[in-house]
Parts: structure tokens; C-alpha cells; sequence
């Protein structure tokens, strides 16, 4: 199970339509609040989160590190408009597995996807 963190509405349509066809079945959360809810309720069946750098009531890095600290071995893919330098390069630094720059399409998710379950290309 994938969960998909991100707290603008076309993104999170858009995104489950693709994690669907990929053949998951994802997890909504739209704030990084909300996230380490879902992800503390369902730590066992959720094997990767994609998470968005940028929302309202929790920062991404603020998010990553809470996961972490509830499941260290947590796979997180980093996901966001900006390139993939300063604060996203932090995170990607303390451990996060990969970045995905929006907008994505569906063949660069599954790649990203599938690169993080398998351990290759840590960016």
C-alpha cells in the first residue's frame, strides 16, 4: 500500500487515479498532519509514502522525520514543484530514498516507484 501525501486536490486526484492503474491501492492524506495519522494507524501495510515538500500545516521535512521516528524503515519518495536543491536536498540527506518533481506522469511515477522498492537510484 502507497501513501500519497499532498494537500492540492488535482494532485491527490490525479495521483491515486495513477497509483490505481499501477495496481496499488492508495492511501489519501491531504496535510502532513493527517499523514502521520494514517500512517501510524496503517504503518504495516503501507510500504512507501510519496510526499509532498510543500503544504500548509506541516512541512514535508517536518513530515519525513516524524514517519521516520514511527518506522525507520519506511521508504519515502519526495515529491514537488521545486527543483531538487536546498530544503528538498536536506531531506534527501537525512535519509528520505527518492525525489519526483511535479508534474509527473505516470511512466516517471512507476519508475520512481520501482526504483525505491529496489534500492537503485537514490534521487
Amino acid at each position: 500500500m502507497i501513501l500519497l501525501v499532498d494537500d492540492e486536490d488535482i494532485v491527490v486526484d490525479v495521483g491515486k487515479e495513477m497509483l490505481k492503474g499501477l495496481g496499488y491501492n492508495p492511501l489519501i492524506a491531504k496535510g502532513g498532519k493527517e499523514a502521520i495519522e494514517i500512517f501510524r494507524e496503517n504503518q504495516t501495510e503501507i510500504g512507501m509514502v510519496v510526499l509532498d515538500m510543500v503544504m500548509p500545516d506541516l512541512h514535508g521535512g517536518e513530515v519525513f522525520d516524524r514517519l521516520k521516528k514511527i518506522n525507520p524503515d519506511v521508504k519515502v519518495i519526495l515529491s514537488s514543484g521545486y527543483s531538487l536543491e536546498g530544503q528538498a536536498q536536506r531531506i534527501l540527506d537525512r535519509g528520505c530514498n527518492g525525489f519526483i518533481q511535479k508534474p509527473f506522469n505516470l511512466k516517471q511515477l512507476s519508475l520512481k516507484i520501482r526504483e525505491t522498492f529496489e534500492g537503485t537510484n537514490p534521487s
